[in-house]
Parts: C-alpha cells; structure tokens; sequence
C-alpha cells in the first residue's frame, strides 16, 4: 500500500462554512482518492476513503442518513 502526502493537494471548504474556523477540508488526491482533515490542525492526520466510499458517504449525506437521532 502506498503512502500519500496530503501536505500537497488543494484542500478546500464548503462555502457554507462558517468564519469559525472549526471546518472539515476535503482535497481530491491521486488515484481518485479523497482526503478529509480538520481545518484547526491542517498538519494533523487526514482521512482518506477510496472513490466507492466517498460517494456512498456523500450519497448518505445527500439522503439524510446522518442527521441527529431523536
């Protein structure tokens, strides 16, 4: 398994982000890979989930599968 350097991707914000600061980045990496780190400890570790598993987790957010329980 390859290692890959998230020091050299654009990492990015949504747009609905607020000022705070406290944001999650996302950067699309080599291979179709896409990393998730935390904008408050951008040389902390990053996640990194293959291309099946970034759009399954995207679709569920999409699909509200990950609101607050009741």
């Amino acid at each position: 398994m390859s290692s890959i350097d998230p020091s050299e991707p654009k990492w990015f914000k949504s747009s609905f982000s607020g000022s705070q600061g406290d944001c999650v980045e996302v950067a699309h990496l080599d291979g179709g890979m896409v990393g998730v780190r935390d904008s408050k400890n951008p040389t902390g570790p990053a996640l990194v989930f293959g291309p099946g598993e970034w759009d399954a987790f995207t679709s569920g957010v999409v699909d509200g599968k990950f609101g607050h329980p009741a």
